[in-house]
């Protein structure tokens, strides 16, 4: 059954504040709820935050002031829609777990995305990307078995392998070689569009996380870990966001975020299995409806042109979480040596490569290596959560 968004009608606009009391959303439980119904609300955390992050750029840019009001409505709006979204995480988890969390949105998310993008260019991007995070979720794992002595399956709970990805000192790379080329938005695929807007929103909530949580560990290790995890967020998110072309007007790319979270709504509440967070995501793909229908109005007074001529008939296939063992497990066998050069991908290190690797490192291991020497101590091992056999790369093993 198909479902198109340009269709439907939502909740109107001035029926869509909420009071203190509706806001107030009770937490999952983080012992008894499905893995990925918290990927689920990460995801849409950093889908709302982005949402809210390029509706103040844009007002910003806008010199019309009933435009910029119409803005500030919708945008409050949003905002209440991530209070909701973001207060469903539990209390109870430490900053750690959330952060195991968030690397299995990274792998689990991205993956599935470079599975059904069409373009071969930005289908590589993901590709390259994915096995970075994965490579992160590994280091963090460890971490947290250092720090608070549990193990990181019981956060993944067997979906998602916890196993050596590309190294992560092998992640800094001279930033010029982060930038991507973007898709055409004259011809490219309405999919790729989503695509392109899911995964930097997810990696830049993970960047901005990084970047606020890292601090407030006192274990020297920790910090490190995250300072430096966080700074490959800023290159992902570089990566990512460079795919989009920079062509789109203010109001198409406006529409393309509201189209995006209707998608993501939709896509959530068909598979979601708790009652009452699904609920929560049918209500907020409700509001999107009229956010998108908003969009399109002013698409069409500002661009002159209809928001057919760039969406999609019909919403895609709904975007699933999912495990992703055996497509990961191959491209660790066939891409984990790979680097960036210009817009392109090699396997060979250059200089560019070496030098940023010189004046970053100084010789010296980096946390990501320090953290695995500290955990191989206090354990005699590190920690992997191989449910699918050996790793597949022999000097991984």
């Amino acid at each position: 059954m198909t479902f198109n968004p340009l269709e439907q009608r939502g909740i109107p606009l001035d029926r869509q504040l909420r009071s203190w009391r509706e806001l107030n959303v009770d937490p999952i439980n983080p012992d008894a709820a499905d893995p990925y119904t918290r990927c689920r609300i990460i995801t849409m955390n950093g889908i709302e935050t982005e949402a809210i992050f390029f509706g103040h750029h844009l007002a910003r840019n806008c010199d019309d002031v009933q435009v910029k009001q119409q803005l500030a409505r919708t945008r409050y709006i949003e905002a209440q829609q991530q209070k909701v979204v973001n207060w469903l995480l539990p209390g109870v988890s430490s900053v750690l777990e959330t952060t195991i969390a968030y690397e299995q949105v990274a792998v689990d998310l991205t993956a599935w995305v470079a599975r059904m993008e069409p373009d071969p260019y930005l289908k590589q991007a993901y590709e390259f990307g994915v096995l970075e995070d994965f490579d992160h979720l590994y280091r963090y794992a460890n971490l947290y078995e250092m720090i608070e002595h549990r193990k990181a399956e019981s956060i993944v709970d067997g979906l998602t392998e916890v196993m050596p990805g590309r190294p992560t000192p092998m992640h800094h790379r001279n930033p010029v070689d982060n930038v991507r080329e973007p898709y055409d938005r004259t011809t490219v695929n309405p999919l790729s569009r989503l695509h392109a807007l899911t995964v930097m929103a997810a990696e830049q909530q993970t960047m901005n996380f990084y970047m606020n949580t890292g601090p407030t560990y006192m274990e020297p290790i920790a910090r490190q870990l995250y300072q430096e995890i966080g700074l490959i967020e800023e290159e992902h998110v570089t990566h990512y966001e460079s795919l989009v072309d920079p062509g789109e007007t203010w109001w198409e790319q406006l529409v393309n975020h509201e189209y995006n979270e209707c998608y993501l709504y939709y896509s959530f509440m068909e598979q979601e299995s708790d009652p009452k967070v699904k609920a929560i995501w049918e209500l907020h793909l409700n509001m999107e409806l009229e956010h998108l229908r908003v969009a399109c109005d002013l698409m069409r007074r500002h661009d002159g042109r209809e928001p057919e001529e760039i969406l999609a008939p019909a919403l895609p296939n709904v975007l699933t979480f999912e495990p992703n063992k055996a497509y990961l497990r191959e491209l660790l066998e066939t891409q984990m040596d790979l680097t960036t050069l210009g817009t392109g991908y090699v396997r060979e290190a250059h200089e560019r490569f070496e030098e940023m690797q010189e004046r970053l490192h100084e010789g010296e291991a980096p946390p990501s290596e320090r953290v695995m020497v500290q955990h191989e101590e206090m354990f005699g091992r590190d920690y992997r959560e191989e449910t699918e056999g050996p790793h597949p790369v022999d000097p991984q093993r």
